[in-house]
């Protein structure tokens, strides 16, 4: 099985609903995401994926996101705007643009909010 992973980061500001603690008040994020497919065949060039094609895929899904208040952005002005919400969102946005016939899939996204605390969606 190969793998390969790109990262971004974006800020964001966000207020967790149905949480009691500092983190139900307006704060922010200087979040990174790293997005790994896998697939089990290679190209003719060698590749799984394009990396400049992931990152372009990435970064399309990311900047929806940059700067914005994540309670008032689709899907998160109705799902809680978590760490673990904003992995699965992440991964399913990406799946939809993996390109057709490459036999690559989304394995996992994980999502920083700092640089010790980390969520992750795997692909079941």
């Amino acid at each position: 099985m190969f793998e390969i992973s790109v990262e971004e980061s974006f800020a964001a500001g966000h207020s967790l609903r149905n949480y009691h603690g500092k983190c139900e008040k307006i704060h922010g994020h200087n979040y990174k995401v790293r997005v790994t497919l896998e697939g089990e065949t290679l190209n003719e060039a060698g590749l799984l994926v394009d990396f400049t094609e992931l990152k372009r895929l990435l970064h399309s899904v990311v900047e929806r996101l940059d700067h914005e208040y994540l309670n008032d952005v689709p899907p998160f002005d109705q799902l809680n705007p978590s760490a673990e919400n904003m992995a699965k969102y992440l991964h399913d946005e990406i799946a939809k643009g993996v390109p057709a016939g490459t036999g690559a899939r989304v394995a996992s996204v994980r999502v920083w909010e700092t640089d010790t605390s980390v969520a992750t969606y795997r692909a079941g």
